[in-house]
Parts: structure tokens; sequence; C-alpha cells
């Protein structure tokens, strides 16, 4: 029996498929919730399984092992990855593995094991390789845990099973891990220190997407800026290497040099932090027509009281400080953003700081929620979540609203334009229309005609909503 290629799609997660060469023996089901790193990390997953003998399948009830990889950063996804779980228990035949990977495997460890029984094995982000071992202790009749986190790139030499729908875009890991410690966040609990990746290694799992055929690639990290490769081991301060080091070392802006020089495809990155985000990545960006003309900068908020309290280490001023110089030296880039509303200690002033933010940097989109505490992190320790859940709504509705306005005052700007847009696939809406993104990662939507997928198309855009472009090849 062979396991054919399909992508199958839920509304909060995915359930990853791939091909395989030679005999069914058993048969794994994944969903991935979250950020873009957890769904690079369950291509790795799908690398270590299939070498003992896994392939993947959409089908709950025929698989052997289920799989849930985990995102701790809201409640909210907590709370769905639990409903998830007892689906999968209600679905499951006796002989089926339940496993949780990721963030909530590492924060919440023993407790889904032994209080709550809703799963048979726990592996956190750097403990990957040890699943063929966990499996085995399973198969014994025991339950299985490691959430071990790791001090190296743990999985620089593997080359992951690409799980993407189309073929075209895929995700390169360029480093592990982050240092920063906001107040709000788990990540630094759950994906422990930044450790940067061996350049070469980058490199050419790139050239090898390119070999097959895809036409773009995002390089990923919790904070790509703050990348520095120095030999391995976890990160350290560029400023205390020696001058030897220092020479042998590479940041991101070189890194981002080097991409761009090895491959002809389009090169994107995500995420930036403010505080990292140098000149020197600037430049390199506007020198090189094959990185793409688009920046995640998170913001969180407008208002540098909140910011200290959030411990992002900038300040309103500094923030639209970056703004300025992406604006200057990349004129036509398109930002994007994070905000959190209703965070603790908040005024109605604060938010109004956000609001005017938001007014003069008039970000392409953005991704906007209320804050919800996270255990043990510093705010849940040392601060009171003390903004009502209806302010904290009303508000979210108030900057949800202004940026729906900017969104589509900036694509109303591309009307007569002409845009370079790579075909990632068909629209949602209709199989007569396909849809890519431009250089500024807006999506764009137009005629099929005889365009091909994975191809790049020159879309004239007659018309727009504030979510999407709409055009005709010319």
């Amino acid at each position: 029996m062979l396991e054919s290629k399909v992508i199958h799609e839920k509304k909060q997660g995915t359930a990853l498929m791939k091909n395989i060469d030679g005999p069914v023996h058993k048969k794994v089901y994944i969903e991935s919730y979250g950020c873009q790193m957890n769904f690079s990390d369950s291509e790795i997953v799908a690398s270590i399984l299939q070498d003992i003998g896994y392939a993947t399948t959409k089908d709950i009830k025929s698989a052997n092992l289920i799989l849930i990889n985990t995102c701790s950063i809201r409640e909210k996804a907590e709370q769905t990855v639990r409903r998830r779980l007892n689906v999968f228990r209600a679905t499951k035949n006796k002989n089926t593995t339940i496993g949780i990977l990721g963030c909530m495997a590492e924060r919440l460890k023993s407790k889904f094991l032994e209080e709550e029984k809703l799963v048979d094995l726990v592996v956190g982000p750097d403990a990957y390789r040890d699943l063929p071992n966990l499996l085995k202790e399973v198969d014994g009749g025991r339950k299985a845990i490691n959430v071990i986190l790791s001090k190296e790139e743990t999985y620089a030499d593997l080359s992951p099973v690409r799980l993407d729908k189309n073929g075209i875009t895929s995700f390169v890991s360029i480093m592990r891990g982050c240092d920063n410690m906001c107040s709000f966040c788990v990540v630094p609990f759950t994906r422990g220190r930044e450790r940067s990746r061996k350049p070469e290694t980058i490199v050419d799992e790139i050239q090898e997407l390119e070999n097959n055929g895809y036409k773009e690639v995002t390089l990923l990290g919790q904070n790509v800026d703050s990348y520095l490769w120095t030999g391995g081991g976890l990160k350290k301060n560029f400023k205390t290497l020696s001058l030897k080091e220092q020479k042998n070392s590479m940041n991101f802006a070189q890194l981002l040099e080097l991409v761009a020089k090895k491959t002809s495809m389009r090169i994107r990155f995500s995420t930036s932090h403010p505080k990292d985000m140098t000149d020197e990545v600037l430049y390199t960006m506007a020198r090189h027509k094959n990185i793409c003309k688009y920046i995640h900068l998170p913001v969180q908020s407008g208002s540098s009281k909140v910011l200290k309290l959030m411990n992002r280490g900038y300040d309103r001023e500094w923030y639209l400080n970056r703004i300025k110089s992406i604006k200057e030296i990349i004129p036509e880039c398109g930002i994007s953003m994070d905000i959190i509303t209703g965070f603790c200690q908040e005024t109605e002033r604060d938010h109004q700081d956000t609001l005017s933010l938001m007014k003069k940097v008039k970000y392409d989109f953005g991704y906007m929620f209320k804050y919800s505490e996270r255990p043990n992190t510093l705010a849940e320790r040392k601060y009171e979540d003390d903004v009502p859940e209806l302010k904290k709504s009303k508000r979210l509705k108030e900057i949800i609203d202004l940026q729906q306005k900017h969104s589509l005052e900036n694509n109303l700007k591309y009307i007569g334009k002409v845009c370079k847009v790579l075909i990632e696939g068909y629209s949602k809406k209709s199989d007569k229309d396909l849809c890519g993104r431009n250089t500024q990662n807006t999506v764009v939507v137009f005629p099929k005609e005889n365009a091909v997928i994975g191809s790049i198309v020159n879309v004239k855009i007659t018309k727009c909503t504030s979510g999407t472009l709409l055009g005709q090849i010319i």
C-alpha cells in the first residue's frame, strides 16, 4: 500500500500529508497550531518518523499515532488544543498513541500525562530526535516524556519533509529560541535560549528547495534580527567576541546577503524585533531584487509606559524611528504589526497612544489581540491583569476598525498599478481565479486565463477590498 500526497485543512489547524516510497507500516496524523515555527517543526517530526516507518494520513481513525503540535502564546490556543485532544480520544482505536508536541508540551509537561490523562506522549520542541525511543517506551506500556531544552541548534542536519500546500513556498528555520523575556510571553520558557544555525546548512536547505521547484522561501526565527553565527551553541554578545571571532561571525544582514546571492528564489523572513532591526538589514533588502519588500515589525503597544511594562526593550520614539528608516530606505516596503490591547495597567490614554501610532504608521495589515495572561510569565507574577474584559473588547474593536480603514487606504493606492505576483494556487472563492502575493505580501486575486501556478506574472490592479487586491494579468 502506498500513501498518496494529500493536504487536509481544518479551520484552526492542519493535518499534514506527504509522499513516501515503499510499503506503509504505520500511519501518523499530525495537526499543527500557532506560529510558522510550529508548522516548520512538524516537517522535522515527519522526517524523523519517516525514518522509522511512518507515513502520514488524514484519517484519524486509521492512525497508529496522533500528534498535535501546540501553541501556548494565548489562552484561546490552549483551549482549542484541549478540545482537539478530547476529540482524538473519542475517535481513536485502542492501539493508537496520542502525543502532544511543541510549546504546550514543554509548559504543561506531566500534567497532560498524570493529572488529566489526555495523552500517552509529551515531547518538547528540542526533543523530537528522541521520538523513536519515546515511542518504544509507549509500546512497552509506559507513558513517555522528554521536554529537555537544548543549548545547540537541534535539527540543522535534518532534511525536513515538506508538508506545505502548494510546492511553491516553504520555510527554513535559521535559529531557535528567544532571549528577549517580554513580560507577557512564554516562548523563552518553552523554546529556550537563542541558538543560531550554521549558515552553510541554511544555504544548502534553500538550494535543495530551489532544485525541487520551490519559488519562495521564508527564513524563520522567533527573532531573526538577532541571528548571530559564532560557531554554535548559545548566542553570544557580539561586543564580547575577540576580533578574530567577530571577523568569522555572521549577523542577520550578512546571512540575508549570502542567501540572496545563492538563490534566485524570492526571500522573506519572520519575525523581526524592533530593538534589533538595523539599517544594515534594510540596505541589504533594498539592494537585492529577490528579497521581498515586506517587514513584519510587531509593536504590541503605542505607549512607552506599556512597552516598558512589557519589557520590550524600546519605547515609542525608537519604534517610530525604525519605521522612518524603513520608509526612507525601502519606500515601497509593506509593513505589518502585532498589537496586544488591554495589557496590565493600560489606561485609556495608553490606548489612544496605540491608535495615534497606528495613524502615523498606517500599517498594511496586522494581527491584533486582547491580552491573555500566561502562567509563570513576569506579567503573571508581578502585575495584576486589571483591564476589564469588556474594556479590552471595546479597545480591540477600535484597533481592528482603524486597521481595516488603513488597509483599505493602502490597497486603494495600488489601483492602476502593476504588481509582480507569484502564483501560489487557486482563489478560495473560485477555481476560475488564481491568487498569490506581491512583494509587499498583499494577496492578489485575478482570472486564471493561461497562467501557470508557480510562475510570476504581472497583474494590473483594477479594484480592491481591505484585504485583497483584484486585477488582470497583462
